[in-house]
């Protein structure tokens, strides 16, 4: 009499055929996310133009997603913990495809940020449950093998977004609104391969959802978000409006985290930060997030107003650091599966990080552009080792009944970090600027009228000042990236501080399955 064999539902096993076919849904699912947040970049002045939207309305369009998406993510992955995850996918897409829908047949900028919010509560969703549900199926010492298709994914979609937003835009039978229905079929296409591919065995527990803790940080998070991104633009770091948002952020998420430490199944259990690993991986998130968020974006404005590059151009000519990260991920990722240590890796990436944007921060608006692609190379490398390898250094660590809560918790801070990263670099940039044509005004003997000189007006002003302008604009980036260096000095610190532990050889599935033979047996 034979001995059936156990299905990978049942043993928690996946062999490489199956992982690469289940991959594929997932990776498509996540270009679809990555290509929305960039695609919409290009596209968006005209977008405000054709529905007569204003500049407090251009800022909300992308705020609104991002607000969302930051906030979801520690929801959805405690209820990855708790419930079907591709069940939790396939939903993820359906919020995400029905709100890109609505988002192009928006009629009004409104609308259209209404629809944006739940495009973002789908984009949640699917960054945070791709990277558990790859978890879920591959071991810690085996991820390095698929680093490099993961890697590219996200590179293509940061280089493919801007140009293909671009070239949508230019297309005359095309229209802005093609910039949200581009990524249905996407979508569509991935959720039908995750629906045959993807079988991932569902843990039988009493589900009980902390309503009141997830509301409490979701509504803390969004106050404290809207406060960094409107400071200093819409009202005064110093105003009524600015303290007032302030403490009630402050005084929701302490609300959040009594809560949290009473919950039955709080969405971010605070045992995580016991761990020495979790806790000090998620304050190396957070200045990861602050600086290379804030950093990118602004790199993207020194090369189109400080160079005079198209937006096409400028995306081309970020491509040193996505090759340089997408190199560095592959690399290392083959490395850690072959030698089993992870540590090494994380500090030469973040001191990596450091290097690079230290060297971005001699830059002015003369630079060699080849040099400057040097130094941006320097900055992927860096990127492309830090990433993805704190999340696994957390993974590694975690209990796999809080795989899920404790992978979206470092995305979510590092989410976190690269608002806050955009609000705070973004005002130091406004202020370095200003001082920066004030002084060139002076010296050619001109006399500046205060917020005479910004990017809008760029292309009514004479010659010689626009050039200034874009002169104050070239040298003021390097300012700010000198402080993304200095913020990633703190991620340095605390990958420092974090205590390797040797790669694990299981994956979440089969520690999972291990975990109830032994409940079973004990029972």
């Amino acid at each position: 009499m034979t001995t059936p064999v156990p299905s990978a539902e049942e043993s928690g096993r996946m062999d490489h055929k199956h992982v690469i076919e289940a991959l594929t849904g997932l990776l498509l699912a996540m270009l679809t996310a990555f290509l929305s947040s960039t695609i919409v970049s290009n596209a968006l002045p005209t977008i405000i133009r054709d529905l007569h939207g204003s500049q407090r309305q251009y800022t909300w369009v992308i705020t609104a997603a991002l607000l969302a998406s930051t906030a979801s993510t520690p929801i959805w992955g405690k209820l990855s913990d708790l419930v079907s995850k591709k069940l939790l996918v396939q939903l993820a897409i359906g919020v995400f495809t029905a709100g890109s829908v609505l988002a192009g047949l928006a009629g009004s900028v409104d609308m259209l940020i209404v629809w944006r919010v739940l495009q973002g509560l789908g984009l949640g969703g699917l960054q945070s449950l791709v990277v558990i549900v790859i978890a879920a199926m591959i071991s810690p010492r085996e991820r390095g093998r698929y680093s490099g298709p993961i890697a590219a994914v996200m590179s293509v979609a940061t280089v493919a977004g801007p140009l293909l937003g671009g070239v949508i835009v230019d297309t005359s039978w095309l229209g802005w609104r093609w910039c949200f229905f581009v990524c249905v079929p996407l979508a569509v296409v991935s959720a039908l391969v995750v629906q045959r591919t993807l079988n991932l065995p569902v843990v039988k527990r009493k589900v009980r959802i902390d309503y009141l803790g997830a509301a409490l940080i979701t509504a803390g998070v969004s106050d404290l978000l809207i406060w960094v991104t409107l400071a200093g633009s819409e009202f005064g770091w110093g105003s009524g409006t600015s303290y007032a948002l302030a403490a009630t952020g402050v005084v929701l998420l302490a609300l959040a985290v009594w809560v949290e430490s009473r919950a039955a199944e709080p969405m971010i259990p605070l045992r995580l930060f016991r761990d020495r690993t979790t806790a000090l991986a998620t304050v190396a998130s957070i200045a990861v997030g602050t600086a290379l968020f804030g950093g990118a974006v602004f790199l993207g404005q020194y090369f189109q107003i400080a160079r005079g590059y198209s937006p096409t151009a400028a995306g081309l000519l970020t491509l040193p650091m996505i090759v340089g990260s997408v190199l560095s991920s592959t690399l290392s990722g083959v490395l850690i599966t072959r030698l089993g240590r992870w540590k090494a890796f994380l500090v030469v990436g973040s001191a990596l990080m450091v290097a690079g944007f230290g060297l971005l921060g001699t830059i002015d608006h003369t630079t060699d552009m080849v040099l400057m692609g040097v130094f941006l190379f320097v900055l992927g490398l860096g990127m492309g080792m830090t990433m993805q390898n704190l999340v696994l250094a957390v993974q590694n660590t975690v209990a796999p009944s809080d795989l899920g809560a404790a992978s979206s918790t470092v995305a979510f801070f590092r989410s976190l970090g690269g608002t806050v990263g955009v609000s705070v670099l973004g005002a130091i940039l406004a202020s370095r600027v200003t001082t920066l044509t004030t002084q060139g005004l002076a010296d050619a003997g001109i006399q500046a009228t205060p917020g005479g000189a910004g990017i809008g007006s760029l292309d009514q002003l004479p010659p010689f000042v626009a050039d200034i302008v874009r002169a104050a604009y070239g040298d003021a980036t390097a300012t700010i990236l000198l402080v993304a260096a200095v913020l990633s000095l703190v991620t340095v610190a605390a990958i420092v501080a974090i205590k390797e532990v040797p790669l694990r050889t299981q994956s979440g599935m089969q520690r999972q399955a291990a975990e109830r033979e032994a409940e079973t047996v004990a029972g």
